[in-house]
């Protein structure tokens, strides 16, 4: 039996501003052990051609986003996939309006019985409008 009803498919966060701090570059950079300087330095960063520092691939998931539908305890949850597209990094100075949406739920069973996956999908745009990336989760509940 679902964990999840299947009704969740195309529900959405209300969308969140996320401005995007050198500190918190840096600190991400530290967490996942990458001291690639274009995370860390921005002058090097800046004489590579960009604004600031730039932000790590995986960085977004340090966004949170609320589905109101989605009731899930995070002790019951294991990470299953996760995936990024960017049509351009995410730099320092950054404020991307973010939306996560429901893109599937579906089931399978395993050596413990029955798994629920849930499949999310968040989108960054800048404030011009401009889609800046793509993000894929999936979780095991």
């Amino acid at each position: 039996m679902l964990q999840i009803e299947p009704s969740v498919i195309g529900t959405a966060s209300d969308p969140k501003l996320f401005e995007i701090e050198k500190g918190a570059i840096r600190a991400f950079a530290n967490a996942i052990g990458d001291d690639n300087p274009l995370y860390t330095d921005e002058d090097f960063a800046k004489r590579q051609g960009f604004a600031s520092l730039v932000a790590p691939p995986t960085f977004p998931t340090t966004f949170r986003l609320h589905n109101p539908r989605l009731q899930i305890k995070a002790a019951r949850i294991l990470h299953g996939e996760q995936e990024y597209r960017y049509m351009r990094p995410i730099v320092a100075g950054d404020v991307l309006q973010c939306v996560s949406q429901v893109v599937d739920v579906y089931e399978r069973t395993g050596k413990l019985g029955a798994m629920t996956f849930l499949v999310t999908e968040i989108q960054g745009h800048d404030l011009a409008g401009n889609l800046v990336f793509t993000g894929r989760s999936t979780i095991i509940l």
